[in-house]
């Protein structure tokens, strides 16, 4: 079979979803996803949280133009909300205060917290191990599920296609026309979107060219019962409880559906995969847990690992790679590409098209050369 497009995007995770939707306005763009499902790896696994104050400058100024998109979305984009306001509180042992000042002092929406008012947001919080903190009451909970339902309908309103179980086992550049070999599928299209997350590398080897050096990162999530430790944490109310990120993100935890989500914040280079939880990283994610609360913790109702990819410079890639035509980058989210998804897929929208962008996305543009592949390259050809 034989299928001939405008533009395929490969992957369809938040970040390809988004931006095929976005494309599909005024192009004919086929989405690919080599697994049954789309956003099965790092998107279905996300901690699902706007942290305004997430990131360097870049990741926080693409943050902060896609907020809008989450607080009002396109009529018909969604039926509930996409974002449930949530704290988010930064806290520091006594030898992390210069981490925290250093953070306050690039961060102005931060807000100082002293332990009283930590621990009267947190009960558990040990006051023998927490002696400072920072508040950051513009983020909140996202319905990541309902984002990416969100974009393929919307995907599929604009007249796109979405092909699952299709995994790229070939490209080609002839004539002004990637061609893409799948399982019995032969697509031709002048632009590939490459938003394959943790294969990304792994799609441009195919294309012919080296790796831009993304590396994934396997991360790991715990889910407990707040009720299973001692008596003076029976029956606990949780719901309005914030995020809680350890200053140097050796560890973070927030409210999950009645549980309490905790991660190491681990980032162990792995190759592409189906990550899965190691027992090591589950009982780190515990003991630092256990330290800075009051929690001693007996079972873990559920255990899970994603990837999160990261460029060298730990800055998107967001571009068409100079030394192939037509071969258009959107990878290396890290851990940022849901909450920075209408941004990037704004930029990506714009740089492809030319489509002008409103002022509420227009920001995002003071980081089109920031974002670019050429950065990560020495020298390069043009196929």
């Amino acid at each position: 079979m034989t299928t001939e497009i405008d533009i395929v995007v490969v992957g369809a995770g938040i970040a390809g979803s988004s931006a095929a939707a976005e494309l599909a306005e005024n192009t004919n763009v086929l989405l690919l996803d080599m697994e049954a499902q789309p956003g099965f790896h790092a998107t279905g696994r996300s901690a699902a949280f706007f942290a305004p104050s997430y990131g360097n400058a870049i990741v926080r100024g693409i943050t902060a133009a896609s907020e809008h998109f989450y607080r009002k979305p396109p009529q018909g984009f969604t039926e509930v909300e996409l974002i449930h306001s949530r704290d988010a509180v930064f806290i520091a042992r006594e030898d992390q205060l210069a981490q925290l000042k250093e953070m306050e002092k690039e961060i102005p929406l931060l807000k100082p917290l002293s332990i009283i008012d930590a621990c009267a947001q947190v009960p558990i919080l040990n006051r023998e191990y927490v002696v400072a903190g920072l508040r950051d009451n513009l983020g909140g909970d996202l319905d990541v599920d309902a984002i990416l339902q969100g974009y393929l309908r919307l995907f599929r309103k604009r007249g796109g296609q979405l092909l699952c179980k299709q995994k790229v086992k070939s490209l080609h550049y002839s004539s002004g026309v990637w061609t893409l070999k799948t399982d019995g599928q032969s697509i031709s299209a002048p632009i590939l979107v490459n938003a394959a997350g943790a294969w990304a590398d792994v799609i441009a080897e195919l294309a012919g060219v080296t790796k831009l050096g993304l590396q994934p990162m396997k991360r790991t999530a715990v889910l407990i019962d707040p009720n299973q430790s001692n008596d003076s944490a029976q029956n606990i109310d949780i719901s309005q409880w914030p995020l809680v990120v350890d200053v140097d993100e050796q560890f973070y935890f927030k409210p999950d559906a009645g549980q309490i989500l905790v991660s190491p914040a681990d980032e162990t280079p792995c190759d592409p995969c189906d990550a899965q939880p190691d027992e090591m990283d589950i009982a780190i994610a515990i003991d630092r847990f256990e330290k800075a609360t009051s929690l001693n913790i007996k079972r873990v109702n559920r255990s899970w690992s994603g990837l999160r990819t990261f460029a060298p410079d730990r800055n998107f890639v967001v571009g068409f790679d100079p030394r192939l035509s037509n071969f258009f980058w959107l990878a290396g989210q890290g851990g940022y590409g849901v909450q920075t998804a209408p941004g990037l897929a704004q930029l990506t929208n714009s740089v492809i098209t030319g489509a002008k962008l409103t002022k509420q996305y227009s920001p995002v543009l003071n980081y089109q050369n920031e974002l670019a592949p050429d950065r990560l390259l020495d020298s390069g050809h043009i196929i």
